[in-house]
This record gives structure tokens, sequence and C-alpha cells, in this order.
């Protein structure tokens, strides 16, 4: 019983770490073309708008995860 959940659990650990290698194979012909014909200057403004739109929701859900930690014992009383 135990060796099955640990092949789940290590399974479910490659599935999740191959996860982002796969999704980004499933990029946007448009945006390659557009992102490789542009110059230097337009790909860092692009990484930097990526990073500026990837920064809020994770500090959101930190937010609402550390929330969630403090009140946990709030309705056990």
């Amino acid at each position: 019983m135990k060796t099955l959940r640990r092949l789940l659990r290590g399974t479910l650990l490659a599935v999740t770490l191959l996860a982002p290698v796969l999704a980004s194979a499933q990029s946007c012909a448009l945006c390659y073309t557009q992102a490789a014909g542009s110059g230097s200057r337009m790909i860092r403004a692009l990484r930097s708008g990526i990073l500026i739109l990837a920064v809020p929701p994770t500090l959101i859900c930190g937010g609402i995860a550390w929330m969630a930690y403090k009140k946990r014992n709030q309705f056990d009383e």
C-alpha cells in the first residue's frame, strides 16, 4: 500500500514539474513571430510586461493563503 502511494506521489510530482514545459509548447504563432521579429528593446519590454502581469495574482494568492492560515482555528472554537 505504501509503495503504491509513493508511486502515485512520484507520478503526480513528475506531471506537475513537466506541466510548464508542455504548456510553453502551445504558444501563439502570431505572438512568436512578432516577438522574434522585434528588436531587443521590444523583447525586454515584453518580458517586463509578463513579470508585471504575473506579480499581482501571485501576491493575491499568497495573501489569501496567509489569511486562511491565520484564521484556520477560528471556526473550531
